[in-house]
């Protein structure tokens, strides 16, 4: 065989080599983007699953305690105004926040199920903007909503809002817990004119807007976990009103939980009362003149005269660090724990700094005056 013959041999082979390994890859390749193709398609129907699933959950949880949230409508001697509550028993008695009724005429209340009746104020609560209404109502037309426990609630939980923004009964929105441990101003006021601290807030991303104020904030169990209150924004109507921003906060169902019975039978709740004012939490430079490796405790800017404090010798520029061995992190974490476990009259054992050394105090807490 001639040497071109044998070249031209050598070529044949090597383009149909080539052109079998070109097959084999191409089939190898479709067969990879098959399987790829499947695999996303898989997970596009999970995805589609999971997602119904989701609504099925937030449509169940709808019907089932829509029946027991009502619109609230108020009138007072110079103005009118609307909100939110829930049932939470079947003596008539509903939920709602203190700033919704306070000063009312008259209160009218609006269900679901298209009965309208009025209401009488029975006990409010000034320091966690809480208010308990009562309706005159047969107990069949009454359904009491299932009050959940705040103390097991995780940031990044989805979360429902319900109520009656801008006059629009029964509207349902959805969030996440954005944070929990929140305070905000009381609405009653100190002796030195400031307002006092409210504690155990949850921040939620749900939209609550002017009308939800005293709705339920619900898990997706369908169970009230806060009473929604207010929101943080610099957003306004065309009317003036406040527009949500993505910052909403509700009162935590265990402060509820405590303070309705007491409502109901007393007309108030008697809130513990330390007598101190102190920094939300610990700054930079506070921590270094302290000598702390991170931010803790409460730093007290100002200690109430012949109060509960001063009666246990704290001072000014004290640290409290824990409360009976439960450290503070923040002025939050006392408001809360104050709030949620303690009553007048109960001894608590401080651990505070002072000058470089830590002691202990004890204290016999007061009750916030109104």
């Amino acid at each position: 065989m001639s040497k071109t013959k044998k070249i031209g041999v050598i070529l044949i082979i090597l383009v149909f080599t080539t052109i079998l390994s070109a097959c084999q890859i191409t089939d190898q390749v479709s067969s990879n983007n098959e399987i790829l193709t499947d695999s996303t398609e898989t997970e596009d129907l999970d995805s589609a699953q999971q997602l119904f699933a989701f609504e099925e959950v937030l449509t169940e949880l709808y019907e089932d305690v829509n029946p027991g949230i009502v619109a609230i409508y108020v009138m007072t001697d110079v103005t009118a105004g609307s909100g939110s509550g829930f049932v939470i028993d079947k003596q008539g008695h509903i939920d709602t926040n203190l700033h919704v009724v306070r000063d009312a005429v008259e209160i009218q209340v609006s269900f679901p199920s298209g009965i309208k009746t009025r209401a009488e104020i029975i006990g409010e609560d000034s320091d966690s903007d809480l208010a308990i209404i009562k309706v005159d109502l047969p107990q069949e037309d009454l359904y009491p909503l299932t009050l959940g426990d705040s103390d097991y609630l995780k940031v990044g939980q989805f979360v429902a809002a319900i109520g009656n923004p801008f006059g629009y009964n029964g509207s349902m929105t959805v969030g996440i817990i954005s944070s929990i441990g929140r305070t905000l101003d009381s609405l009653s006021i100190s002796s030195s004119g400031t307002p006092y601290t409210a504690g155990d807030i949850i921040q939620t991303d749900a939209a609550i807007n002017p009308g939800n104020s005293g709705g339920p904030l619900f898990n997706m169990q369908g169970e009230v976990i806060g009473v929604n209150r207010a929101i943080e924004t610099i957003n306004v109507s065309v009317d003036s009103e406040p527009l949500n921003s993505g910052i909403g906060f509700a009162v935590s169902v265990n402060i509820l939980k405590r303070v309705a019975p007491a409502l109901i039978e007393e007309g108030h709740f008697p809130y513990p009362y330390i007598g101190v004012a102190g920094y939300p939490e610990l700054i930079l430079s506070e921590m270094e003149r302290l000598g702390f490796d991170r931010a803790r405790g409460v730093l007290l800017t100002d200690v109430v005269e012949d109060g509960p404090a001063d009666n246990a010798g704290l001072e000014v520029g004290d640290v409290i660090l824990s409360i009976d061995g439960q450290e503070l992190l923040n002025f939050g974490d006392m408001v809360g724990l104050l709030f949620n476990k303690y009553s007048p009259g109960d001894l608590l054992s401080l651990e505070v700094h002072r000058d470089g050394e830590t002691i202990t105090l004890e204290l016999e807490l007061g009750e916030r005056p109104q």
